[in-house]
């Protein structure tokens, strides 16, 4: 099983300080991670995306997601993709 955690953050200049925290808290479960946000320089967007594939435990990934979602302006969803072997 891939686990991935994606995450929305839609007041990313209010929300992305204390979101940062969170992920740096729970850092050691995030193996990847890749930060998407529209604009650039004088124009950044209030919109930013994150995705992270996710390692360990599938209970401390949804607690992860839970701490997120309590966030104004945050939507996190944990995404599990079985693998066939």
């Amino acid at each position: 099983m891939k686990s991935f955690i994606v995450i929305v953050v839609n007041k990313r200049k209010k929300e992305a300080i204390t979101v940062q925290k969170i992920l740096t808290e729970w850092g050691c479960l995030i193996k990847t991670r890749l930060g998407l946000h529209e604009g650039v320089l004088d124009d950044c967007s209030e919109i930013g995306s994150i995705i992270l594939e996710m390692v360990g435990e599938n209970d401390k990934h949804e607690e992860l997601v839970r701490k997120l979602n309590l966030l104004a302006g945050v939507t996190a969803k944990l995404v599990n993709v079985p693998i066939e072997r």
